[in-house]
């Protein structure tokens, strides 16, 4: 008998950073993918084959959390650094930079319509922002400890936030106030997310667990304990019937919220997996880990009707066949909720297959915050390089007609956004057809 089931498979997979991938997201035109990390930086992933891919330097701490608009238009990043940059996602690296908070910024998040900025933080505290000029709206305060992660609703009108305090808290963003804490997690919270119907949220975090609850009525609907180590990060399915987890034991678990059951194991990453993300329409996932690299999958399950599935669960049950070149294992620990005959769970291991080796890694090219983010100099259009401990800076020309090469390399030494202790700087006229022809 045949599975009316595909499997996920591993389309793409990214390498350009230099330390611990910790946040990914699609742009909703499905052409790029924003990945964060330790290293200091934000990548910009493109689809097209042969597009080079961009790394953004500008923040001077790790990267904790990126976040398209809905638009697209616009990536957000948040920083170890106490600061959140808004960048436009092309070669030119425009940027705005605004202090957030006092301490690290662990979560950025954009309302619906694309006008408020949510950022969670270690001072304790959610604010919000509106996006054009960054104008501070209104802190919310009532956490004990670390805020991990914040998100808004669907609808824009609830914030659901984790901390290290052991709870998750659901907050009115209208009159301000938190209306329910949820007190169930046995550890840290680091990932929350609503339900694409707004009607549900789930977290996961330090204990290893991943809970479901109705905000409707504040009970706690699934509690999952698939994984063995810290859950990192999750992601909803656009459906709304799945969900996908990353976690220290380095595998990926997607959850039939349905069924109520595990549905596949993932091994991709040598390490722990620190973050996944759906796209907005759920045809693909990418997940990022500590063995630096980004990896996108083509989600297939979900193609099929959701009857479909089901009759493929009871068949799984009654005649176990796995599909072509997987291992169907029970899972290592039962969903507590639901006591009913479990059906073998797939496990894909993507670890040992070759690496589409006709789609090599992006060339990745270097991109600095354009200086021309800074109000004092608002026409300026430049594009900065790193090379080791060098900074390039090219200056289109007639922009500073009544300013000297040696002017521009003061203001550049002097500018508080940059951090040039150790570091020579050189300017260099260029045209815009070196850009456009890709010399640079």
């Amino acid at each position: 008998m045949t599975s009316v089931l595909e499997d996920p498979t591993l389309e793409r997979h990214f390498k350009g950073h230099r330390d611990t991938v910790t946040s990914l997201d699609f742009n909703p035109n499905m052409k790029q993918l924003a990945s964060g990390s330790m290293d200091s930086c934000l990548m910009v992933w493109n689809f097209k084959p042969q597009m080079r891919a961009y790394r953004f330097v500008g923040h001077k701490d790790a990267v904790m959390s990126v976040v398209f608009s809905p638009s697209g238009h616009l990536v957000a990043s948040a920083s170890r650094d106490k600061t959140v940059r808004l960048w436009i996602p092309s070669v030119k690296g425009e940027s705005t930079v605004f202090k957030a908070h006092t301490a690290t910024v662990r979560s950025v998040d954009f309302s619906p319509d694309g006008q408020a900025l949510l950022t969670a933080s270690d001072d304790k505290s959610i604010k919000v922002w509106t996006v054009h000029r960054q104008k501070f709206q209104f802190s919310l305060n009532q956490h004990m400890n670390w805020v991990r992660c914040a998100r808004f609703s669907p609808d824009g009108r609830m914030i659901v936030s984790g901390s290290d305090d052991k709870t998750v808290k659901l907050w009115d963003k209208n009159t301000k106030e938190c209306v329910h804490t949820f007190f169930e997690h046995g550890g840290f919270v680091n990932s929350v997310a609503f339900h694409p119907s707004g009607t549900c949220i789930a977290a996961a975090g330090t204990d290893s667990t991943v809970k479901v609850w109705d905000i409707r009525t504040n009970r706690l609907l699934q509690h999952y304990q698939v994984h063995t180590a810290a859950v990192n990060g999750l992601s909803f399915h656009s459906s709304g019937n799945y969900l996908i987890t990353a976690s220290n034991d380095s595998t990926l678990k997607i959850l039939d919220l349905l069924e109520g059951r595990l549905f596949y194991t993932l091994h991709g990453h040598q390490g722990p997996a620190t973050t996944v993300a759906f796209s907005r329409a759920g045809d693909f996932f990418a997940s990022g880990g500590s063995d630096e690299q980004v990896m996108v999958w083509k989600t297939n399950f979900d193609q099929v009707d959701y009857s479909e599935v089901l009759k493929s669960h009871k068949a799984r049950t009654e005649q176990p066949q796995p599909p072509p070149h997987i291992h169907d294992i029970p899972p290592r620990s039962p969903h507590t909720v639901r006591q009913v005959p479990r059906p073998a769970v797939p496990q894909l291991d993507a670890r040992s297959e070759p690496r589409n080796l006709e789609v090599p890694s992006p060339e990745v090219v270097d991109v600095g915050p354009a200086l021309f983010s800074n109000p004092q100099h608002p026409g300026l259009a430049c594009l900065v390089n790193i090379v080791q401990t060098t900074w390039r800076v090219f200056v289109v020309p007639g922009v500073f007609a009544e300013q000297s090469l040696a002017e521009l390399q003061v203001f550049f030494l002097n500018s508080e956004r940059y951090d040039t202790a150790d570091t020579n700087v050189t300017l260099s006229w260029f045209s815009p057809q070196t850009l456009s022809e890709g010399s640079l």
